[in-house]
This record gives C-alpha cells, sequence and structure tokens, in this order.
C-alpha cells in the first residue's frame, strides 16, 4: 500500500556543494518540528561540482524522507522543479531555492495559510537584499506583467511557495517545455493567497540567474500567458500607418502650395530610422511566439532523468 505523505518539499539543486550543508542542517529540523509526515525531494539540475555525491550521501542519511533526482544534463530550473511534481507524494508541495535565500523554517508560514482553505499560497520577501537595479526591474517586470496577464503576484522571484495536490496533478498534465510555474498555478488556483516570508542573503556561492536569465524568464512569463504584446504592436502598427498617411498628405500638400524645398533631410532619417527599429522590434516579437511554437511541435522531453535515489514502500 502506497504511505500517505503530508508534505512533500521540492528543491531544484544546481552546483550548490559551499549551500548544502547548511541546508540539511536547517531544512531537516524545521520539518521534523511540523509533526506532519514529510518527503523532500531534491532534484539535481545538472551540477558539476560535488552537490550529486552529497545528495546521495544525504539520501543515505536520511532515505526514510528523501528522494533525489538526478538529471542527466542542465535543463534549468522550473523544468527542475516540474520533475520534482512529478515524483512528489505529498498532498500540499512546497516549493523551495536551495541557495537558503528563504529560511526553510518560515514553510509553516505557507502551511498554516493552506490550512485555512488555500490551494496556492505565494510568498512575498520580507526585506529584500539584492541589488538595487535587480530590485528596480523586479517590480517593474511585476507591474508590467500583471497589466499583460492578469496574473497578481507581488514578487515573482520568491520560489518559496505551497501548493495543493489538485494543483500539482493539473499542473503535471500540460507539456509546454516554457512556462512559469507560479503564474500556471495561478491560473489554476480557486482561492490563492500570498504570505511574507523572510529573505536573507546567500549563504554561499553566487546567483545562478544572471541578466539574460532574468530577460528570457521574463520572455516566456509574457509570450506563455497572453498574446497582448501582439496585440499591442497590431495596434502600434495601425497607429504609425495612420500617421504615415496624414505625413504623406501633408507633404504632398505642402509641395503644392509652398514648392520644393531642399531642408528636412535629417528629419527624414530620423523618421525612417524610428520606423525601421519599430518594425526590428515586432519582428522580434513575433519571432519569440514562433520560436515557442517552434520548439512545442518538436515534441522533445522537457528533461532526461538519469537516476532516481528512493527508498521502495513496503507492502
Amino acid at each position: 500500500m502506497k504511505s500517505v505523505i503530508d508534505l512533500s518539499v521540492v528543491i531544484p539543486v544546481y552546483n550548490e556543494q559551499d549551500v548544502l550543508p547548511a541546508l540539511f542542517d536547517r531544512l531537516y529540523p524545521a520539518l521534523d518540528a511540523l509533526g506532519v509526515r514529510y518527503e523532500v525531494v531534491f532534484v539535481n539540475d545538472g551540477s558539476r561540482d560535488k552537490s550529486p555525491a552529497m545528495l546521495a550521501a544525504q539520501f543515505d542519511l536520511r532515505p526514510d524522507v528523501t528522494r533525489v533526482v538526478l538529471f542527466n544534463g542542465n535543463f534549468g530550473q522550473h523544468r527542475a522543479i516540474l520533475a520534482g511534481f512529478e515524483y512528489s507524494r505529498g498532498d500540499r508541495v512546497v516549493t523551495l531555492d536551495a541557495d537558503l535565500q528563504n529560511p526553510p523554517e518560515d514553510i509553516k508560514l505557507l502551511l498554516a495559510e493552506m490550512d485555512k482553505g488555500h490551494d496556492y499560497v505565494g510568498s512575498i520577501r520580507r526585506q529584500r537584499n539584492d541589488s538595487l537595479w535587480r530590485h528596480l526591474a523586479s517590480r517593474a517586470m511585476n507591474h508590467l506583467r500583471e497589466k499583460l496577464t492578469r496574473i497578481k503576484m507581488t514578487d515573482q522571484g520568491c520560489m518559496m511557495r505551497a501548493y495543493s495536490r489538485r494543483i500539482i496533478d493539473t499542473i503535471n498534465q500540460c507539456n509546454e517545455l516554457h512556462t512559469f510555474i507560479p503564474a500556471l498555478a495561478y491560473q489554476f488556483a480557486q482561492n490563492p493567497t500570498e504570505v511574507t516570508v523572510g529573505h536573507e542573503e546567500r549563504f554561499a556561492g553566487e546567483s545562478k540567474y544572471s541578466l539574460y536569465s532574468l530577460i528570457r524568464l521574463n520572455f516566456d512569463l509574457m509570450t506563455g500567458f497572453s498574446i497582448v504584446p501582439l496585440q499591442l504592436f497590431s495596434l502600434l502598427g495601425m497607429l504609425v500607418s495612420a500617421g504615415s498617411g496624414v505625413l504623406v498628405v501633408y507633404l504632398v500638400l505642402r509641395r503644392l502650395i509652398v514648392g520644393p524645398e531642399v531642408g528636412g533631410l535629417f528629419t527624414l532619417f530620423a523618421i525612417a530610422f524610428l520606423l525601421i527599429g519599430i518594425a526590428l522590434f515586432g519582428i522580434g516579437l513575433l519571432g519569440e511566439y514562433i520560436g515557442r511554437i517552434y520548439q512545442e511541435v518538436r515534441d522533445r522531453p522537457r528533461y532526461v532523468i538519469g537516476a532516481v535515489l528512493e527508498q521502495k514502500d513496503k507492502p
């Protein structure tokens, strides 16, 4: 008979050998204190350091509550979380980054909100210790994302979140290659909420998200959950076309009334460069959507699993 698990904690791991000992020392006592049956599902996302060996050692130490999914390469944080969802068995699932920026001791805050009847609990970092540019960029993208997708998340960068089993099962039915899990869960949630959690400096190592990675993530979020950018660009195209028509009529009438003029060359260059820039931006935006279609129709697996370390249930 399959064991009943109350809570699954899914943690993606990528080159975190300096953080894992501290994570183990804080995570398991925090979960033991909850007094529920739990499991921790680590997903190694193709780490090139000692992380896989350390996860295997931790499995040997606590095989009753530990499962380790070992990827056969690096597929990205969100695909690692999706694999964790596939292998999780808990009635409630909490996602947590391995860098200890969100304290494991705050998991109880998310579970307390779920006890009130919420099926999805997002999180808001109490005091962000990120750089100023990253803080401002995050706020700007949050505002833009809410306007375009109607998905309300105060802090989209915090991955410490709790999901009901119904939402997890629904997410597991989705086969898209590129997605943003918190936004996907928000669409499936019936009674979502948010709770404030702690935010600490990264315990060790460096952030795996570069500026380019953050831009790519937001492109996935915008193009994966809304066609509003295409609609806005279509509207802009109509406005530019109407404005160009008015300008042509004006120039023809001016030539008939005033006569030919020598000046205005650089003005025409500026207008031409503006229109060319708008056209190139539109082509790039359209390319984002076409690229997503291209990647989906190839129907390649989202990840490849090399091994799974788990304790088999006793009959």
